[in-house]
């Protein structure tokens, strides 16, 4: 089964890209999702969450607003909340990876979007970037509810450049001119890894035996 890595910086359109992928019957994997799902009412992380930071969980799940004050600036906090999470993210992707491996699917997409800032290129077989120009990322960004130009620079300066994720892509689809043809580049890079056979996922399987 082959593992395609799908990543891209803030405002850069991978979640809508993502969706075309899906539209072609690929199965996602969605690593913001995954957090989302563990952070929910009766989600695995949101007991040793409570237990790790007393008060970040109410009504039941884990107040994410609250988590965040609560490590920002703060490594060895942030190392505790990791420690914690990442295992449990970890698990969500093996279920996955299991399931479609069942299904006998031929190729999964992984929705990753710290790929290139978390060392994610030995855990895919192939990368693809989504990518914008940069006004057109920061615009975008700036729509979003609650967003400042400061907030957006904090956030642009801790990620990969483009221009890195570019050279590190293995295809890169370009999301500026509107969302029908992003959609049939991602067609022709499905297109091109039909027949295509992965090799990550059988050294990952050996790995944890």
């Amino acid at each position: 089964m082959l593992l395609i890595g799908l990543t891209g910086s803030i405002g850069m359109g991978k979640s809508e890209t993502a969706k075309m992928f899906a539209r072609l019957g690929i199965p996602i994997y969605d690593a913001d999702a995954a957090v989302h799902q563990l952070y929910a009412e009766g989600g695995a992380a949101v007991a040793p969450l409570e237990e790790a930071f007393p008060g970040v969980v109410k009504g039941g799940a884990v107040d994410r607003e609250e988590l965040s004050k609560r490590v920002l600036g703060k490594p060895e906090e942030l190392k505790k909340l990791e420690s914690i999470v990442h295992p449990l993210v970890s698990q969500v992707q093996r279920d996955f990876l299991m399931k479609a491996m069942e299904e006998k699917q031929p190729m999964v997409l992984l929705d990753i979007p710290l790929l290139f800032e978390t060392g994610g290129r030995e855990r895919v077989d192939v990368i693809v970037v989504v990518s914008a120009p940069y006004e057109v990322q920061r615009a975008r960004v700036l729509e979003r509810p609650g967003m400042t130009p400061e907030k957006f620079d904090a956030i642009f300066a801790k990620q990969t450049p483009d221009a890195e994720k570019r050279t590190g892509a293995d295809f890169v689809i370009e999301t500026d001119k509107g969302l029908e043809p992003a959609f049939e580049q991602v067609k022709e890079v499905v297109e091109k890894l039909k027949g295509r056979k992965g090799e990550v996922l059988q050294r990952l399987m050996a790995k944890t035996g």
